[in-house]
């Protein structure tokens, strides 16, 4: 197992002392329930004080523990780096290993929607292409960045970081620990409008990833976004180069022909000009057009276009961003599967409404009784949008792909205004959690059905798509994951 870091370069790097026999570490890990063999384990202070479970760490096979006392029920001799404050040196031992990999070249990614599937086709297309490190999950926050950067290896080619916020100013400090050479906004939307005064706001906060940027580098900014004119003299007045990406005219990569299917798109766009053709594994023009930054941003990393293109073709969405599969009401007949969409991860209006142009692209089945399938959305509540909230579920209900559906099932307070907006004879049952609605939707899937499930992380839908795994799960077929 080859160290990731040394005992000396984790004493120069964070300025701790070490007591007990270990010499090496080979992986950063905060969570004793994914902890590794060889791995530091970061006692960090959060909901829970990382501390008391320092023992169970090194029990799992933690080489050593970063620590700022000594842990109640642990060893004198135990392995430990004693810091002052573990958070803190935690990004310092981020910063030096991004000092120590002159060869890498770093990608940057925010904006109100598509960071993370951005993120994730990036380390895709790319790890073919050389030794690639990227944000593991959603880890975009303040110790989401420093121990994603913590954990890259010294031979590190490309690396892929997402960096989020809730608030203003959160994102400005994680970029500059990144200092990316290309910074990727994918846009800026009515998210988190509960902690703005207003939509210029939020996209004042993205804005903060430039700040990171070296001498020198580049930024890809959305040029259909309204916001593109505010991001971009922001970008002129650090010295950045834009890269402009969308179907405008006058974009830098563009759009140029699309063709969309029910369950995949391909696309002709002209990337710094040069032409290619790709094809994505998912449906929706939103996705389509994050696929350009992709492309973009690879080709600026140093990156082969045309395998880069070739890659994305392989690249499918993740869990709770759009991934599909089939579920099988009957184990032995393939004939009885629905299909599920999982959107499930988080919610905005934009998102949503993307999300139901994929609804309205699926084609259901005929069942072996000739009864035709349904377009069915299961939505529950888009939070932190302020005093506008109930204005925003309300409009959802008129978007034009909402035509195509033929129910709808909602859930929370705020859907409860989308809910009642919609024609009665889409309504399917409206529900104050998700919880409560999971039994429903159950009994109501059949044969031929495509649905999609979107809210946000707090509205829980997560606990439908278990409900509905498990229509399949229950039968023993597993996860009929395309």
């Amino acid at each position: 197992m080859s160290a990731l870091w040394n005992r000396e370069a984790l004493l120069a790097a964070t300025g701790g002392e070490a007591s007990g026999d270990w010499s090496a570490i080979s992986g950063v890990s905060i969570d004793t329930r994914s902890i590794k063999q060889g791995d530091l384990f970061v006692a960090l202070k959060d909901v829970r004080d990382g501390h008391d479970f320092v023992g169970a760490a090194l029990e799992a096979g933690a080489a050593a523990a970063l620590v700022s006392r000594s842990p109640e029920g642990v060893a004198a001799n135990a392995p430990l780096l004693r810091v002052g404050d573990p958070l803190f040196a935690l990004e310092t031992l981020g910063g030096a290993a991004r000092a120590r990999t002159t060869r890498a070249k770093i990608i940057a990614v925010t904006g109100s929607a598509g960071k993370t599937s951005v993120k994730d086709a990036l380390a895709a297309i790319l790890s073919g292409q050389g030794e690639t490190h990227a944000s593991a999950k959603s880890y975009n926050n303040h110790w989401g960045v420093p121990l994603t950067l913590a954990r890259m290896p010294l031979e590190t080619r490309f690396g892929i970081f997402e960096i989020g916020m809730n608030h203003s100013g959160e994102i400005a400090p994680l970029t500059r620990m990144v200092r990316p050479h290309i910074a990727i906004i994918t846009n800026v939307l009515p998210a988190h409008l509960g902690n703005f005064d207003s939509e210029a706001d939020i996209a004042a906060a993205k804005a903060e990833i430039m700040e990171g940027v070296v001498p020198g580098g580049h930024v890809l900014l959305n040029r259909d976004n309204r916001w593109f004119d505010v991001l971009a003299e922001k970008a002129q007045t650090l010295g950045l180069t834009i890269v402009s990406f969308g179907e405008a005219e006058d974009a830098s990569v563009r759009l140029l022909k699309l063709s969309q299917q029910p369950e995949s798109a391909s696309a002709e766009a002209d990337i710094l000009d040069e032409r290619v053709l790709f094809r994505l594994n998912s449906a929706g023009r939103h996705q389509v057009i994050n696929a350009l930054a992709v492309l973009a941003a690879a080709k600026l990393a140093g990156a082969d276009l045309a395998l880069s293109a070739l890659a994305l073709g392989q690249w499918k969405p993740g869990d709770g961003r759009g991934a599909r599969r089939r579920i099988r009401l009957d184990p032995i007949d393939p004939n009885t599967a629905f299909e599920l969409i999982d959107e499930s991860y988080n919610a905005n209006p934009a998102s949503v409404v993307a999300a139901l142009e994929t609804l309205s692209l699926a084609q259901p089945a005929s069942s072996a009784t000739g009864r035709p399938g349904r377009r069915i959305a299961i939505l529950g509540d888009m939070l932190e949008l302020g005093t506008d909230a109930d204005r925003l579920h309300g409009d959802i209900a008129a978007t034009p792909h909402m035509e195509n559906v033929d129910t709808v099932f909602a859930c929370g307070p705020h859907s409860r205004t989308l809910y009642d907006a919609l024609p009665k004879a889409k309504r399917g049952a409206w529900t104050a959690d998700s919880a409560t609605l999971a039994p429903l939707v159950r009994d109501e899937m059949r044969a031929g059905d495509v649905v999609m499930v979107k809210g946000s992380l707090g509205s829980a839908m997560a606990t439908i798509v278990t409900a509905l795994d498990d229509l399949g799960d229950a039968r023993g077929q597993g996860r009929n994951t395309r």
